[in-house]
């Protein structure tokens, strides 16, 4: 470990907490040199995941590619980056816990559809525009039929 400010070794740990439901350690650490603090993450290193597109390529799993879509799902609507980072770390529990080395990209899809319809209706519709790829208003329609029911 280096100073991210002078680039010296010699570091001390001064705070070690939880974070993401145990997922996570977070450190704040001071360099012994100049006297900075910064902070530093150490996540479980999980095996990797293999997601199967649409057009059957297969590339690893992204998380922040996952973010992305959310953000652009609920932008200005009431949802918070809280809630959003609970929403994938959900979504990423759920594929692990598939004990599946390789999941479609419709798995995913589905897994967030279940969990955005709650947080916010316009999230989800804007969501399942692009993920179902709808092509006329006749499947728009439908999926809003859908999203009516549930509730």
């Amino acid at each position: 470990m280096q100073c991210t400010h002078c680039g010296g070794s010699d570091i001390k740990v001064i705070e070690s907490r939880d974070v993401a439901d145990n997922q996570a350690i977070r450190r704040r650490r001071e360099c012994n040199g100049c006297q900075r603090r910064f902070t530093t993450y150490e996540r479980i290193e999980r095996p990797q995941l293999i997601v199967i597109k649409h057009d059957k390529t297969r590339q690893l799993f992204n998380r922040e590619k996952l973010m992305a879509g959310l953000y652009r799902a609920t932008e200005k609507t009431s949802v918070t980056s809280m809630q959003l980072e609970q929403l994938a770390s959900d979504v990423e529990d759920a594929l692990y816990a598939c004990g599946e080395s390789e999941v479609s990209s419709s798995k995913i899809g589905d897994l967030v559809m279940e969990r955005l319809a709650p947080l916010s209706e316009v999230a989800y519709v804007r969501f399942a525009c692009v993920y179902r790829r709808f092509t006329d208003i006749d499947s728009f329609e439908k999926e809003l039929g859908r999203l009516r029911g549930q509730k």
